[in-house]
This record gives structure tokens, sequence and C-alpha cells, in this order.
């Protein structure tokens, strides 16, 4: 490698696995045990995160499933069919789920478990939400994402969520399943 070849970023990555091998240790560059988030002065990216992809397809038109993921009394209906209910997580007689509209319109589901709001919504198309679950921390909200696109055989809902504590995909994971797709096709059946 040449000179010329050694970025900054490529020298303070060497840096800071170098450093605690010589016993030193300084303010700018602190060791670390995942060389992905290393963070630099100036660089505090982080490259550790988790997410969740899921792709579920509908017997339903596009417009039939965005009706039913923004409509408060469609998805309280849904709600009721979730896993979270059948099992006495969410006590029967809480809060009915409650749906913004608009960009920016607050939503509560699940007894208000679930709350945040809506930032962005294509009729037909997409929804785009800050999301979070109420055993989070408060202020910390995360990115839930649903796509809707026609597919061959049905209506393919394409699901990213993201910025969520560190820990919690495979309980959420399994959450969009119990509490979300599997209900949501009952509904729609």
């Amino acid at each position: 490698m040449t000179r010329q070849d050694v970025t900054r970023r490529n020298f303070a990555f060497r840096l800071a696995w170098l450093l605690p091998g010589l016993g030193a240790t300084g303010t700018l560059l602190k060791p670390v045990a995942d060389p992905r988030a290393v963070h630099a002065a100036g660089d505090e990216i982080s490259h550790t995160n988790d997410a969740i992809h899921q792709e579920v397809v509908f017997n339903a038109s596009q417009s039939r499933i965005y009706e039913a993921l923004t409509d408060s009394k469609q998805f309280d209906a849904i709600t009721k069919l979730s896993a979270a209910m059948q099992s006495g997580m969410v006590p029967a007689g809480s809060p009915a789920a409650t749906i913004g509209r608009e960009p920016g319109g607050a939503f509560s589901a699940f007894g208000g478990y679930v709350t945040g709001r809506q930032i962005e919504l294509i009729p037909g198309q997409r929804i785009v939400q800050a999301w979070r679950a109420g055993s989070w921390n408060p202020g910390i909200y995360s990115i839930a994402k649903f796509e809707l696109a026609e597919g061959s055989s049905g209506t393919k809902l394409i699901f990213d969520h993201t910025g969520f504590p560190a820990g919690e995909a495979a309980h959420l994971a399994e959450g969009w399943h119990g509490n979300y797709w599997q209900p949501l096709a009952k509904f729609l059946s």
C-alpha cells in the first residue's frame, strides 16, 4: 500500500486497533470491540444497527390494504385479531386504535402500547411512520415503512423497520407477523 492509499478513515481505524495493544489511550479515538463501530472525531456513524425486512403477499388490492392500515375502525378490528389481544397481553376493553390520516397525524394501537406519527402517506402505495413501543425509553422512535406493490398473486407488502433499540429485532420481527400480517390477512379474507 502506498502512502496515497492511506485515507484518514483508514489511518484512524488502524490507529484505533493499534493503541490498545500498546497500552495507550486517547480522547479522540477509543478502542472498541467491534471494528464496524469505530468512531473517530467528526465521524460518529455506527454500522451495527439491526433492521427488519419482511415481504408478505395479501389477496387484496393495494388501496384495500392501505385503507385497512390507515383507518382507525378497520385497524382496531385488525388488532382484535392479533396475537397480543388473543394472549391477553392487551386487555379486553383497552382503548381502541386511533390513526391520523394525514402526515404528522398521531396514531395509537394495542391499547396505547404502540404509538407514533405518520411521516409519509401516499394512498395505495406507501406508509412511513415514526413508530414506538411503550416499553422503550422515552423519546425513542423507530421508522416503519410499508410499501405496497402489485404482484402476480395479489398485493405485495414490502416492510422495512429500522432505528429500534438494540436487541429488539427478533421480538419485533415476530410481533409484526403475529400482530400485523396474520390478523390483516384474516381481516381481508
